[in-house]
């Protein structure tokens, strides 16, 4: 983990930066995609999911949440993935729901600089070291 600054402009150069971007999905399908058939299973997607912690932790706090809940937020979340509704994701329905995530972010962020904690495997860590690396180059 390390601290970012970031803001909605960083996230959505990011995703314009279609070579940073889609070469970051594609890593991270590849990751996801343990038995490397070309497509996320549920059972390989819900590693990912559980990794997000969406409903786990209360304003940083863990809490308990009720297995029923938990188990209904992970399947409406596949659901997202699964544009097709073929019970599996294949990478450019993976591409296009991360994207559509991002932008989510990307929008709630807004415009004023925040400083967060970030995973060294996320796609924000990526959007920031991308942006870090534009600053340094003078681009």
């Amino acid at each position: 983990m390390s601290v970012g600054l970031l803001d909605g402009a960083t996230i959505l150069g990011f995703i314009e930066d279609d070579e940073a971007f889609s070469s970051s999905v594609q890593d991270r399908f590849a990751y996801l995609d343990t038995n490397h058939d070309g497509i996320l299973s549920y059972s390989e997607m819900l590693k990912e999911l559980q990794s997000l912690r969406m409903i786990e932790t209360h304003f940083g706090v863990d809490v308990k949440p009720d297995p029923k809940e938990l188990a209904r937020v992970y399947d409406s979340s596949f659901v997202q993935f699964d544009r097709d509704s073929n019970g599996t994701v294949d990478f450019e329905e993976f591409k296009a729901e991360t994207k559509l995530m991002l932008l989510a972010m990307a929008d709630d962020l807004g415009f004023l600089p925040v400083q967060m904690i970030l995973d060294e495997d996320s796609f924000l860590k990526k959007a920031v070291d991308r942006e870090d690396m534009k600053l340094q180059s003078g681009v």
